[in-house]
């Protein structure tokens, strides 16, 4: 017969299967768990405690180094002999006192048996306990001999300001500090010493003292030091809400203990520290009890309750074998591992009902998914990276499956991102934070952060981050740090385990910065996944390579901007009366084109600028004069018309000083001669009053403060022609280039009769070989410049010169203060511009031409230019006639200026619509308050100039 034996569904196999093995899994991981976490928490218990004892020594050495140091100046001063040369060590103690808040008392003890002590009033208790007046911040008490050598007390109270606010005798205060133990110990050595912690009388502070003898062994220094602090610092580390912490010492007395109240015992009229067996805290008694428990966490048992105990000894208090004891309890130890035990076993109960059910179906929806999901991962192999990828499924290895494909196909489209931000992103810090975004994403991190190195400041400057907060804006990093910087970076930011980070170096090593990932996930293993760091450490060498170009081109940027700015401060150092002109007119010129680009009415509504052009515009306006670094300075800053390279009216003034002197020979002459006296002494006086006034002419003419007239230049005519006699050759000691100009002028036989002011050939200076080409016709004109040449590179005729109607310079100099803009366009002209930069020497060069095509160097009309050089141009004038450093005029008013510029935009010489813009947006009225002088800023009948334009 037959036998048929039952048979069973595949699908609930694999279900029962995947139960059972979840079963023993789980309970094995839960107990694995358990255990690992109970190890890892006793563990970090006792790093804590270890940390905690270290957290307290460095408090105790924060706590003595300071008084120590300030004991041992003082011990260097002599012992003052009197009170009142003590007292004024007054000051010194207190400052000490101040430098240290932990200092209760600094005090003076001297082999005489005198005394001196400062005390701080810190609380109103103190000061009711001293009968202190209002306002006293220190007390100084006193015991010094009179002059019948008897001991006699005194109190001093003083004011925050050390101002002595009452003095009161106390005959009823003795205190001999020589047989005190502090005194007795330093005096008996030469170094400092440090006796047992004790509690203050006076202030309840448990504490210590530190005394050194003096340098002529006269007196004994001491200062009295509180360390109530380190039982605050023992109560802000406790582990765990029950934590017992104190700090005794060898003979188990309480020095520091949360709290304050257990650590003083009253007995009487004295006090002392209490014993840890007087605490009343079982935990710490017993463990004080057990001398076998060491640093590590030990358990043992307190009214049946298990307890973790430690002690750590401390080794800042030199001498007094102090130490910590801690006890933690053991429920509130292990707390978080009974709760992921009980967290496992919960989940493990769960999933054996969930998978109970989904067995079913598993077997049914298992081929489908995997179907599903070969088809997209075909599309992924034929670089069909846009479609989605993953399908619905409750089977978990197919739901992981489909999670790795997508995760994978998220993965490519991140790394495909970045390579795209990382090709066409110009600025570094919008690169850094698309890179960081897409590789946050790609890596499934919860957040990251990029640090760029800093190398000048020594430390790590935040540049992006993402999803994260609390990122310092910068990490300090010593050079010592570089070798494991990952470690220290992740230690800073208290990241630990959960996190990746990686160093950023460029082609020569150098280091950039670091890149930073939070995993959502803590690593299983000691360190995270070796694939997933070579992937990121991969990304980060091509966003290490991205970094490094465009940090050379910021850096080369910022040398460019340097250098611009250097040959703009370098023009205007040139000469003392434009200084600042190079720097001004940027400025006004950026706030005029900021009004026009944010016009959203008008002319100028449609008008726009990107980056790029707006920093073309700030380079173009620091380089529009940079010509004039080709000015002669004694053109640019002619401040009379006979001015060269000094102001020649000293020449003139001697010739009218021979001139008087041949006046004085002539009527010596006369008398010698037998000519009437009184006829002599009148023509005399008559010559010289005529030559004062002709000179005084001259000197004026020469200042050229006024409107030279037709009348003016005839008189300048005819004092000229007054005669007087050369008796030296004019070409002795000349340079050679001056010496050039006398070629072609014949010899004289001196003495020579020579005019008193002359236009003489000599005067006259060619241009030769530096003829510039400004001519039309020039061949050598490449740039289009069409100016009026003047006949001579320079005239320095006297007659010449004190006949310029207005101001100072002839028109040779004019000619060569104007060709700075022809300087200008030729040089920028041979700058190699990048793209972006490539209208620099237009804008620069044409902020002098005007709109009716007048204007020089090339006679551009208004339709040949820009927004841009209008702008210039007006910023360059308004400068121009308000600034107050030019030596040839005084700085025109608000309103002076704004109707020559009226004027001028009727004349077609600047653009009319870009001057209402300047009026009515107030720019010229900001530009006034920040660098007009108060006497310049006056109205300006804005209304009345817009409807004149």
């Amino acid at each position: 017969m037959n036998q048929h034996r039952r048979s069973f569904s595949l699908q609930w196999m694999v279900a029962l299967a995947i139960m059972l093995g979840l079963l023993l899994l789980g309970t094995g991981l839960a107990w694995q768990g358990y255990r690992a976490i109970q190890k890892a928490l006793v563990t970090a218990a006792g790093d804590s405690a270890l940390q905690l004892g270290k957290t307290i020594d460095e408090r105790a050495r924060r706590l003595l180094d300071p008084v120590q140091s300030s004991i041992r100046l003082l011990a260097f001063n002599p012992s003052a002999g009197t009170l009142a040369e003590r007292l004024q060590q007054v000051a010194q103690l207190i400052e000490s006192l101040n430098a240290n808040k932990m200092l209760s008392a600094a005090y003076i003890g001297y082999s005489s048996g005198e005394f001196l002590l400062v005390r701080r009033l810190r609380d109103p208790q103190l000061m009711q306990h001293f009968g202190a007046p209002a306002g006293s911040r220190f007390l100084v008490q006193s015991i010094s001999k009179g002059d019948n050598g008897a001991l006699q007390g005194e109190w001093r109270f003083y004011d925050r300001q050390l101002t002595l606010l009452q003095t009161q005798a106390k005959p009823d205060y003795h205190y001999d500090p020589r047989p005190r133990p502090w005194f007795v110990e330093a005096f008996g050595q030469s170094s400092t010493v440090l006796t047992r912690p004790y509690v203050f009388f006076t202030t309840r502070e448990v504490g210590i003292t530190l005394a050194q003898r003096s340098i002529d062994g006269a007196a004994v220094i001491g200062m009295d030091v509180s360390v109530d602090d380190l039982a605050s610092e023992s109560r802000d580390l406790r582990m765990t809400a029950g934590t017992e912490t104190v700090v005794i010492d060898q003979q188990g007395n309480v020095v520091a203990y949360p709290d304050l109240q257990r650590v003083i015992v009253q007995e009487g009229d004295a006090v002392r520290l209490s014993h840890v067996a007087e605490l009343g805290v079982p935990s710490l008694e017993q463990l004080y009890a057990s001398p076998t428990l060491g640093p590590g966490p030990q358990p043992f048992q307190v009214q049946g309750k298990t307890w973790y105990g430690m002690r750590i000894p401390l080794t800042t208090l030199a001498g007094q074998d102090l130490q910590v004891l801690i006890a933690v309890p053991g429920n509130e130890l292990l707390a978080d591992a009974r709760k992921v035990l009980w967290e496992q076993v919960l989940w493990t109960a769960v999933l054996m009902v969930v998978l109970l059910f989904l067995g079913g179906v598993l077997g049914q929806r298992i081929g489908h998914s995997l179907r599903l999901l070969a088809e997209q991962v075909r599309g992924l192999a034929g670089f069909d990276f846009s479609r989605e990828v993953g399908v619905q499924s409750r089977v978990s290895e197919v739901r992981e499956l489909s999670q790795v494909l997508s995760q994978m196909s998220i993965t490519i489209l991140n790394f495909q991102a970045i390579t795209l931000t990382l090709s066409r992103e110009t600025q570094l810090e919008r690169m850094l934070d698309g890179v960081l975004s897409h590789l946050v994403d790609a890596a499934r991190a919860s957040a990251g952060a990029v640090y760029l190195f800093d190398a000048e400041r020594g430390l790590l400057r935040l540049a992006a981050a993402c999803r994260g907060s609390g990122y310092p804006a910068q990490l300090a990093v010593d050079e010592d740090d570089h070798e494991d910087l990952p470690t220290t970076v992740t230690r800073a930011l208290k990241l630990g385990r959960r996190s990746h980070a990686v160093v950023l170096r460029d082609r020569s090593q150098a280091l950039l910065g670091i890149l930073l990932l939070q995993l959502q996930d803590e690593p299983a293993g000691d360190e995270v996944g070796q694939p997933f760091r070579r992937f990121v450490e991969e990304l980060s060498g091509a966003a290490a390579v991205a970094i490094e170009t465009r940090q050379l081109v910021e850096a080369q940027q910022q040398l460019l901007d340097a250098m611009i700015k250097l040959l703009a401060d370098a023009i205007d150092a040139k000469s003392p009366y434009t200084g600042g002109h190079c720097e001004r007119v940027p400025q006004l010129a950026q706030m005029l084109l900021d009004q026009v680009a944010r016009a959203d009415s008008g002319p100028y509504a449609e008008f726009s600028m990107t980056e790029a052009e707006r920093y073309e515009f700030r380079v173009a306006a620091w380089l529009h004069d940079c010509g004039k670094i080709t000015s002669p300075e004694h053109v640019v800053d002619k401040a009379t018309k006979l001015e060269a390279l000094y102001n020649r009216i000293h020449e003139v003034r001697m010739r009218f000083e021979v001139l008087w002197r041949d006046a004085e020979l002539a009527y010596w002459q006369g008398l010698a001669n037998g000519e009437p006296q009184q006829r002599l002494q009148a023509t005399l006086a008559h010559c010289q009053a005529q030559l004062q006034e002709d000179f005084a002419f001259v000197a004026r003419a020469n200042a050229g403060g006024e409107f030279m007239e037709e009348a003016d230049i005839q008189r300048l005519q005819q004092i000229g022609q007054r005669r007087w006699w050369r008796h030296f050759d004019n070409r002795l000691g000349i340079s050679r280039e001056e010496d050039e100009r006398f070629k072609d002028v014949p010899p004289e036989q001196l003495p020579v009769d020579e005019p008193l002011l002359a236009d003489r050939p000599e005067h006259r200076v060619p241009w030769g070989a530096r003829k510039p080409p400004v001519l039309k016709d020039d061949p050598r004109n490449h740039w289009g410049f069409d100016m009026r040449l003047p006949a001579n590179a320079s005239n320095l005729g006297e007659l010449y010169n004190l006949s310029i109607r207005r101001g100072t310079l002839n028109d040779e100099e004019r000619f060569k203060i104007n060709e700075h803009i022809v300087q200008t366009i030729i040089m920028l002209n041979a700058l190699p511009f990048p793209r972006h930069l490539k209208r620099v020497p237009v804008i620069a060069g044409n902020h002098h031409e005007k709109m009716d095509g007048s204007g020089y160097p090339r006679r551009l009309g208004k339709d040949q230019l820009g927004i841009a050089e209008r702008v210039m141009a007006i910023a360059d004038i308004f400068e121009a006639l308000t600034a107050a450093d030019r030596p040839y005029k005084t700085p025109k008013t608000l309103s002076e200026s704004v109707k020559i510029l009226v004027f001028m935009a009727r004349d077609k010489h600047i653009d009319g619509d870009l001057l209402r813009l300047f009026l009515s947006s107030g720019v010229y009225r900001q530009y006034a308050e920040r660098f007009l002088q108060p006497e310049q800023i006056d109205k300006v009948d804005v209304e009345h100039w817009l409807q004149q334009i």
